[in-house]
């Protein structure tokens, strides 16, 4: 008995011996952001003597890793923020409790204050925000917007394919009813309300955190926007010293080269970081080259603890060829050319084999800010920023009474190989005793444009309290010049000829006009905007909420510099009173399980382009124009988890009053306007996204959204001449609107078109410990109805749906050390399987499939990009 008790003794000795040998503790944790607090979702976590032993943060930014007990250093890791290195002990389990990661930008917390950037689980709006890893790993060669159509009712297209001529709804608005903010300065056109992308063509580069607000939005200024903004938050200076540099290689000759410095946070509180980039391509569509170089400049001042200085530069100047919107092309007739999707309708040859082409865009609009933040005390703080930009640029356009021989559409001038047939026009230009009937023009666009966001914050209890002004002033200078008399002689301007009543003057209408010439227009813009914003945040314990309002005038006028005489061509001013209430809360039920709901009501102005019924030549005001009225609801819920993060809203946007002068026919402006008043739109739907880790490394997104947005009324029209004058039914001019030929537009109950609305993504993203990365994303799209191209046609009858779209894109990187560099690869497939699908379209008179005017999508695309940060 005693031998048997001595065996097992030394049995269990030994069996116990691997087991002290191998123990092992459980080290975990939390990430969190220092100033937001939080959670930092995919942040890699891994020993600094193996970086293939780690793991990555779940959903909430919980992480768990297990170790054989002994000391080492783990490294803290999130792109954006300053790397930590923590030196441990395992002896069993270690608990580390939550972590403050800081952000790698100075001043980026207090930007994010003017930006109104909303927080997950207390505004209470829906909302998505991407990442700067997010960014750099899917973007690839797609336009900037691109990067949000995984975003539920989000839709973006290259629209003709040109670079940086990208265009983006959300929720059934298009670009002048969504507002763009760029670090909390709004930067949509002033004029028409437009963002054109290709104005910020270097933005990737420079993006710290992209967030998509739907709906009413948290936007603090007074900029009430219908379907959503979109929130972008630049680079600001790096808190580290260093940089990288950048090359990229992708289809039809993309490449680019970048790079970035830093000098970190010295002793004296500066700080400088700057990047610049250069673009250039062939384009995928053909004869689109493009060339663009970016540039970014941040320099701080960190004066003490309660002032901070810093001011940024950045911009984009550019040049690229492209499609103008009359390039449509029915669906036969893209399956006629030769280099079918690609084909460019305006890509031709002149005289001798020179280049030429009658659509082409060239821009630079620098932008530059100043900021200040002041700490007054623990509570309060004040926050200015003072802004301007100067842009100088314009495109290329068709004028002369055949100035449609230059449309990509008219085929009367055209080569055996499918080319535009410059070299022909200009032989019968030259032939021709009265001068060139179709010539090149430069419509020239400038601007200079000021502006000041001052806001000051309290708080009073539970409660925070903001308050500012916003203060805009813009003066947009148009004209168009003659580029290229194509081989005429002269030009006479037929424009001057159609508003001689303006300009009793026969040499002025009858001017042999040459190169360098102004035609068609002449005028400045001039837009005034002061507004004044407060709101009050109630914050305890799981209730988040918030009631703001908004008040804003709007002062516009126009000056004709071509029509009218000295004394005369200041138009009169009108003023536009807009305000805005909205409120709303959040309710976090449990740990896991929060709702919201919010409520608005916007009274704001007409745009300028619709209170000047032809804002190209005449100073006559849309007496009609007045303020749009926007009731707007929504609610949510929000379900998280270290596994799961889900939202589920319903929203409905009453939209009434619209101003609506627009063309008869798009596809030729010869043919009227109509002015109409009282237009309603209902915009509604379900959106849900949802994103899964079931393990550390598998990551899957998914998201759906259904839009039902309509017309709401049929309404009366005035019709008018392209010059913006009322007519009667023989197409004759009246003042009297009463003589003036009515129209009615039968647009009740018919879906807007020009957006898919229904919607659809699921991706799955797998992240190797060895610092590679795979992913592949799928977009589905469908109900999207052609946009109008004659609305006199429309007749109660929604226009031709367009065939439902399925589109896979892949992508993969790999972060790895190459010598002393931290170096990442990073690879990205567009349109994987090479899917053909229709992404803009214009109904034809019809409304069928066969008179509907298209652009498709981009075929299979790739780019490849090496980073090397040093």
């Amino acid at each position: 008995m005693k031998n048997l008790m001595t065996k097992l003794y030394v049995v269990s000795i030994l069996l116990a011996l691997p087991m002290a040998v191998f123990a092992q503790g459980k080290v975990s944790g939390k990430l969190v952001d220092a100033d937001t607090k939080e959670p930092l979702i995919g942040a890699a976590i891994f020993l600094e003597s193996d970086n293939g032993v780690g793991t990555i943060t779940s959903l909430d930014g919980t992480f768990a890793l297990n170790l054989e007990n002994g000391a080492y250093t783990l490294v803290l890791s999130y792109l954006g923020y300053v790397e930590q290195t923590k030196a441990i002990r395992v002896d069993g389990d270690l608990k580390l409790g939550t972590i403050k990661l800081e952000s790698s930008s100075v001043g980026l917390n207090e930007v994010a204050v003017i930006a109104s950037v909303a927080v997950d689980r207390k505004t209470p709006v829906a909302l998505s925000t991407l990442s700067p890893q997010v960014i750099e790993e899917k973007l690839g060669t797609q336009e900037f917007p691109e990067i949000l159509k995984s975003t539920p009712s989000v839709y973006a297209t290259k629209d003709g394919g040109g670079f940086g001529d990208g265009r983006i709804n959300v929720r059934g608005f298009d670009s002048p009813n969504v507002a763009v903010m760029i670090n909390g300065i709004p930067v949509n056109g002033m004029e028409n309300g437009r963002v054109y992308w290709s104005n910020w063509a270097g933005l990737a580069d420079v993006t710290r955190s992209m967030q998509v607000q739907r709906g009413l939005g948290a936007s603090k200024v007074a900029v009430p926007s219908i379907g959503g903004s979109i929130n972008i938050l630049t680079k600001t200076t790096d808190a580290t010293k260093g940089g990288s540099i950048a090359t990229s290689v992708g289809n039809d000759g993309y490449k680019k080269v970048s790079f970035n410095v830093s000098t970190g946070l010295n002793e004296k509180g500066w700080a400088m970081t700057l990047l610049g980039a250069k673009t250039t391509g062939d384009g995928y569509i053909q004869g689109t080259e493009f060339e663009g170089y970016s540039y970014f400049l941040n320099v701080a001042k960190r004066i003490n603890d309660n002032h901070q200085l810093s001011f940024t530069a950045f911009g984009a100047k550019q040049w690229h060829y492209q499609r103008s919107r009359f390039d449509k092309l029915s669906i036969m007739d893209w399956e006629t050319k030769k280099d079918k999707y690609k084909y460019n309708g305006t890509y031709g040859f002149g005289v001798n084999g020179v280049r030429k082409s009658s659509a082409k865009n060239f821009y630079h609009k620098p932008q530059f800010s100043l900021n200040h933040y002041w700490n007054i005390n623990e509570k309060s703080s004040w926050s200015t920023s003072l802004y301007g930009s100067v842009g100088n640029g314009g495109g290329h356009s068709a004028r002369g009474d055949n100035r449609s021989w230059l449309y990509g559409t008219d085929d009367t001038y055209r080569t055996l190989d499918g080319y535009k047939d410059y070299a022909a026009i200009q032989k019968v230009n030259a032939e021709n005793p009265d001068g060139a009937t179709s010539i090149i023009s430069i419509s020239n666009n400038s601007h200079r444009w000021a502006g000041a966001i001052s806001t000051y914050n309290t708080r009073v209890n539970s409660i925070d309290f903001y308050g500012g002004i916003d203060f805009r002033y813009y003066e947009g200078d148009h004209n168009n010049e003659i580029e290229d008399l194509l081989g005429g002689a002269f030009f006479i301007d037929p424009y001057r000829a159609r508003v001689a009543h303006k300009k009793n003057d026969l040499s002025f209408t009858q001017k042999e006009l040459l190169h360098g010439d102004k035609i068609y227009r002449d005028y400045v813009g001039h837009v005034m905007w002061s507004g004044t914003f407060a709101q009050a945040e109630y914050n305890k314990g799981r209730l988040a909420a918030f009631l703001s309002g908004a008040l804003s005038n709007t002062t516009y006028w126009r000056v004709d510099n071509m029509y009218y005489a000295e004394n005369e061509k200041k138009s009169d001013k009108i003023d536009f009173i807009g305000f805005s209430v909205k409120g709303g809360a959040n309710y976090n039920l449990t740990d896991i399980h929060n709702v919201f709901a919010n409520i608005g009501y916007f009274s704001r102005a007409p745009i300028f382009d619709d209170v000047f019924l032809s804002s190209n030549n005449s100073n006559s005001m849309n007496d009609g124009a007045e303020n749009e009225k926007i009731f707007s609801t929504e609610v949510g819920y929000g379900l998280r988890t270290a596994q799961v993060h889900a939202n589920l809203n319903l929203y409905r946007t009453e939209w009434r009053d619209k101003s609506f002068t627009d063309a008869i026919d798009s596809q030729d402006p010869d043919l009227g306007r109509v002015n109409a008043q009282g237009v309603n739109a209902l915009h509604q739907g379900i959106e849900l996204d949802l994103k899964y880790k079931p393990t550390k490394n598998l990551e899957i997104t998914a998201m759906g959204s259904y839009g039902d947005w309509q017309w709401v009324d049929d309404v009366e029209a005035f019709m008018m001449d392209r010059d913006g004058n009322l007519v009667n039914r023989d197409k004759e001019i009246v003042t009297d609107p009463n003589e003036a030929e009515k129209v009615l537009l039968n647009i009740g109950d018919v879906h807007i078109g020009d957006a898919a609305q229904t919607t659809a993504a699921l991706g799955v993203n797998y992240n190797f410990l060895d610092g590679f990365k795979v992913g592949i994303d799928y977009n589905y799209y469908d109900r999207l109805f052609a946009d109008y191209g004659n609305i006199d046609d429309l007749e109660g009858e929604d226009t031709w749906q367009v065939p439902s779209a399925n589109v896979f894109d892949a992508n993969a990187s790999y972060r790895f050390k190459f010598g002393s560099f931290d170096a990442s690869l990073f690879g990205k497939v567009s349109n994987l399987f090479d899917a053909v699908y229709i992404t803009d379209a214009e109904s034809g008179s019809n409304d069928t499939w066969k008179d509907a005017y298209v652009f498709y999508g981009f075929g299979r695309t790739w780019s490849v990009s090496l980073k090397l940060n040093f």
